[in-house]
């Protein structure tokens, strides 16, 4: 993600931590959620079909919640899902080496409500940046969503906290987000676009507003991105 204490992106030299220190005041809430959803789940999850797709993708300009990241971006990825408990990896190129993401969570449905909770894990190789453990909420219901991650920057020689929360909507292939960075980060982006599918191949086109603090731009200044993307799905079992 490359951002800094002050709130600023910017390119970390190096990458001599891991996950493992994640402090407990992150894992609780997470662990609670997963426990909580678990137990709702029904018993013939267990016996369900196991689903795997792949995807690849491609976009113009790599930005993540607002940041940018590398233009010209290539990506691929792998999910598994077995009734409501999923997992995969995702993995994009940076410029400087990949993004690796691992998550796994569970989902469930109560009324037409989505609810769901699980753990991201951004790492990267070469010189890019750092790792990030998060653990992710969210809640859906018909065109609007809400998500929010509770996170940790690990970073050599400290570690620095924050959330993030984005409210979303669909309406007949027209998106709109609206994200803001708290804690030990700071900043605002929104993202206004539309997406449609042919030949099973899905196109995007958006613009993405981002603040000065995500933008790399000087204070007071917000810089507005066009962003062209493709990607397609494929099912493996």
């Amino acid at each position: 993600m490359l951002i800094e204490s002050d709130g600023r992106p910017t390119r970390v030299r190096s990458r001599h931590t891991s996950t493992s220190r994640m402090t407990k005041s992150m894992m609780k809430p997470l662990i609670v959620a997963v426990f909580l959803l678990s137990l709702s789940l029904p018993s013939r999850a267990v016996s369900q079909e196991v689903d795997m797709t792949a995807n690849v993708g491609w976009v113009s300009e790599y930005l993540y919640r607002g940041i940018p990241q590398n233009t010209s971006s290539a990506s691929m990825g792998l999910d598994l899902a077995v009734g409501p408990v999923y997992l995969g990896t995702w993995a994009a190129d940076v410029g400087e080496g990949a993004e690796v993401d691992l998550y796994g969570g569970v989902g469930i449905d109560v009324h037409g409500l989505a609810l769901s909770a699980g753990g991201t894990g951004y790492l990267y190789t070469g010189e890019f940046d750092d790792t990030y453990a998060e653990g992710n909420f969210g809640a859906a219901y018909g065109p609007v969503s809400v998500d929010f991650a509770v996170g940790r920057y690990l970073t050599d020689p400290e570690t620095l906290d924050y959330t993030f929360l984005v409210v979303g909507g669909e309406v007949r292939g027209w998106y709109a987000n609206l994200g803001r960075f708290d804690g030990d980060f700071d900043g605002m982006y929104g993202e206004l676009g539309y997406g449609f599918t042919v030949s099973e191949i899905d196109f995007t086109v958006g613009w993405v507003l981002s603040d000065a603090e995500l933008a790399l731009l000087p204070s007071g200044r917000s810089n507005a991105t066009l962003v062209l993307g493709l990607s397609r799905v494929f099912t493996l079992r």
